[in-house]
């Protein structure tokens, strides 16, 4: 579904990312984990648009979408998620949603989707009126979620989707991902937490500087003596 093939990208002067190649197969979970400043984040601002690579190709469904603008990859089913959620703070819960749908003209279709929504996130009903600034980290996280979902994506992609939250908000969104993929979609997840990225995906990539360094099913990099030490806190 998604190849990515020699990907470089840089911010000025600097190299965050050298020759990394991924490849995820439709239906799959991914999930890519590193240190800060391995260029998981810049991987997917790249694979959506909002950087421009250097070098290297990517490729959705057999179409080159190499620096193509990010309206045009969201045309195409590939929705961003991003670090900090990013939620439009003075604009309501609901105009959020319907701003996940802009590029939609099935009007009907779009309101069908956001009560489906609003079913599975109750609280985004009785927000619904409500500035997207003033919910909680966790309920701006639904939000930011649900907005992506608005475009009917074939492929979500997931910035830290735990970063600052409580730990049991953080099993909620979690479960929320484990059930978009198993509604279909196809994810690929940058995630700090690597046990809990390991323990929910179908594979993994490893990044350091920039580079793919290891890679493999979530459990066997859970076992591999690198992860446990580097990644995981745990002894060998």
């Amino acid at each position: 579904m998604l190849i990515v093939d020699q990907l470089a990208c840089n911010y000025g002067k600097v190299e965050a990312v050298r020759s990394l190649s991924i490849e995820v197969r439709r239906g799959e979970f991914v999930t890519l984990i590193g240190a800060n400043g391995a260029g998981k984040s810049t991987t997917l601002k790249a694979i959506s648009g909002l950087l421009k690579p250097a070098g290297g190709a990517i490729r959705f469904e057999d179409r080159d979408i190499t620096g193509a603008s990010p309206r045009d990859i969201l045309a195409l089913g590939i929705a961003h998620c991003p670090e900090g959620r990013r939620v439009f703070p003075y604009m309501t819960v609901r105009e959020n949603l319907e701003m996940g749908s802009y590029l939609r003209n099935d009007a009907a279709a779009v309101e069908a989707d956001m009560e489906g929504l609003m079913e599975r996130f109750p609280i985004l009903r009785q927000r619904a009126d409500q500035a997207a600034g003033t919910l909680s980290g966790g309920e701006q996280q639904m939000l930011a979620i649900s907005r992506a979902l608005m475009s009917r994506p074939r492929l979500v992609l997931f910035d830290e989707p735990s970063l600052g939250l409580a730990p049991n908000i953080v099993a909620q969104i979690f479960d929320i991902i484990r059930k978009i993929r198993s509604d279909g979609v196809t994810v690929i997840m940058v995630e700090q937490n690597a046990f809990s990225a390991l323990e929910l995906c179908d594979r993994a990539y490893v990044l350091e500087q920039g580079r793919v360094t290891l890679s493999g099913g979530g459990a066997e990099l859970l076992d591999n003596p690198h992860v446990r030490s580097a990644y995981l806190g745990l002894e060998q």
